[in-house]
């Protein structure tokens, strides 16, 4: 029963760090960068101190009439602060609506356009760099976070304003607007409501109920995705103490992880992969993990195998969850130090019971296979419930409670679901370019990248980066690709000039229009 009536109240944001400090008052955050909306706090907190700013914050935007079913888009430089400010608007039953610090202002005002004049939230260098002039007069009112600029509204100038109670909404209502990773175009507002995030929260949560030992768990996740919004309540409902990067640098996680020894670590593959230096490393930044937890790509068993081995616990495991920012996690697996480098990274898993449904379907009328890939559909009680103004986009991808992913897999007779490709990445005769990119990795030490993304002729083209961008082995790349499908000779690029997503997804569509155009690397 107890049960029934939390999922029917749903998640809520606005009161999660009071809640969370009622249970435990002393547990702390950990920062690795200053807020820029009360850089005086420091970098080390307490639940209830970040509750109190929440607090405070909400009543700010209340005081700046902000209203309960009011959208306010947040788009300011990247940090802490745009969660902190997300909770407080949710506080007052506004809807936040996130968007990611890496988008161009172009982008924004037109996100802003289809938002339907909202409030937005941004700071004095967003507004001088990125944002159009237009903006204004696409928001109903700008609200600084920090710094000033003509026409826009001071946060700091509310300080001290009278606090008012928190606004409870409606489960089925919408809580939080995230966008999509923009990976084929201008991204999607995905509309969250409180119920759908709370389904979300179910499956991570029997997991983490499990861990006895509350070792501090470390987040590096993009602020402005939804997995920020799970993982925080999961670390903070049940007393974990959090370390929230904001930077993936190695240097400066190492020392982090050093002072502040985490036991779970939930990040970006692509992060993960970067923190390979660190295995080596005297520090021994991941000794004390006993999970590591990655839900938004595909993560290669060379990354797997490499932290898993940098770990001094007895079983520590690898937790990898296959989903999307439409419909949450979906499936899961585990990998533990047995796997090595080159076990198969194309199984994701299978669907957790009685929270969510997996199917495959066929795209040529034959039986779902590995060499006849069908479309992966799922169901979940995450799903969000709709795009905001472009609910038609939003029903093409939904067919009777099922929910077309646009990647393409197979299951196998033991039921677990095999990721080959994003639709869109389909490259004829090439069967999974992310397989040949498992191989790749497992098989070169040298890679820290490789994207395989169609050329002009049709033909598969290896992107390749390198450690501390030194020339390519060509005698071990010729090696390594011996026996893989054939393709065309590697280009060479700097990792730092891959487009990229927020959430450190590369932009294959992007990378491929770029090579055709004859743009290199520099």
């Amino acid at each position: 029963m107890f049960l029934q009536r939390v999922w029917n109240r749903g998640i809520r944001l606005g009161t999660l760090f009071e809640r969370a400090a009622a249970r435990y008052p002393a547990n702390f955050v950990v920062l690795d960068h200053d807020l820029d909306i009360a850089p005086e706090v420091g970098r080390r907190m307490t639940v209830t101190e970040i509750a109190n700013l929440i607090d405070d914050f909400a009543s700010r935007f209340w005081a700046a009439k902000v209203r309960p079913g009011e959208r306010v888009v947040i788009y300011k430089s990247n940090g802490f602060d745009i969660s902190i400010l997300a909770c407080a608007i949710a506080r007052i039953g506004a809807v936040p609506v996130l968007l990611s610090p890496k988008l161009d202002g172009t982008t924004v005002a037109e996100l802003a356009r289809r938002v339907d004049r909202p409030y937005l939230v941004t700071d004095q260098t967003k507004l001088e760099q990125e944002l159009p002039d237009s903006v204004f007069e696409l928001v109903e009112r700008v609200l600084l976070t920090s710094g000033s600029y003509p026409n826009a509204t001071e946060l700091r100038s509310f300080a001290g304003v009278e606090r008012v109670p928190a606004v409870q909404m409606p489960p089925e209502h919408p809580t939080l607007i995230t966008h999509t990773s923009g990976t084929t175009g201008v991204p999607k507002l995905a509309v969250h409501t409180g119920r759908t995030f709370q389904a979300r929260y179910r499956p991570q949560a029997s997991v983490v109920r499990l861990i006895r030992k509350h070792d501090p768990l470390a987040i590096h996740v993009s602020f402005v995705h939804s997995r920020m919004y799970t993982a925080m309540p999961i670390g903070l409902l049940q007393g974990f103490p959090l370390v929230i990067l904001a930077d993936d640098d190695p240097v400066t996680v190492g020392d982090i992880f050093q002072q502040v020894p985490p036991g779970v670590i939930e990040a970006h593959p692509n992060s993960f992969m970067r923190w390979e230096e660190l295995v080596d490393d005297p520090r021994d930044a991941f000794a004390n993990v006993r999970f590591f937890s990655s839900t938004f790509d595909a993560i290669h068993p060379r990354t797997v195998h490499l932290l898993l081995s940098a770990s001094r616990r007895r079983s520590p495991q690898f937790v990898q969850m296959y989903g999307q920012s439409e419909v949450g996690p979906i499936a899961g697996r585990t990998y533990n130090k047995k796997r090595g480098a080159d076990a198969d990274g194309r199984c994701v898993g299978r669907p957790f019971p009685g929270m969510t449904g997996v199917r495959v379907v066929s795209r040529d009328g034959k039986p779902p296979s590995k060499s006849s890939p069908g479309y992966i559909e799922v169901r979940s009680d995450g799903r969000i419930v709709t795009y905001l103004g472009e609910h038609e986009r939003y029903e093409k991808q939904a067919n009777d409670g099922w929910w077309r992913m646009g990647d393409v897999g197979y299951r196998t007779r033991w039921g677990c679901l095999h990721l080959l490709d994003r639709e869109v990445d389909v490259i004829q005769g090439i069967g999974s370019t992310l397989a040949i990119e498992d191989a790749l990795f497992a098989r070169m030490e040298e890679l820290v990248e490789v994207i395989v993304i169609p050329g002009g002729n049709g033909a598969a083209v290896p992107v390749v980066c390198t450690k501390d961008d030194k020339p390519l082995n060509q005698s071990a790349w010729k090696a390594a690709v011996a026996n893989l499908p054939a393709m065309s000779d590697p280009v060479q690029w700097r990792q730092a000039d891959l487009p990229q997503t927020a959430t450190v997804k590369i932009k294959r569509l992007e990378l491929a229009r770029r090579l055709g155009s004859g743009t290199q690397s520099g």
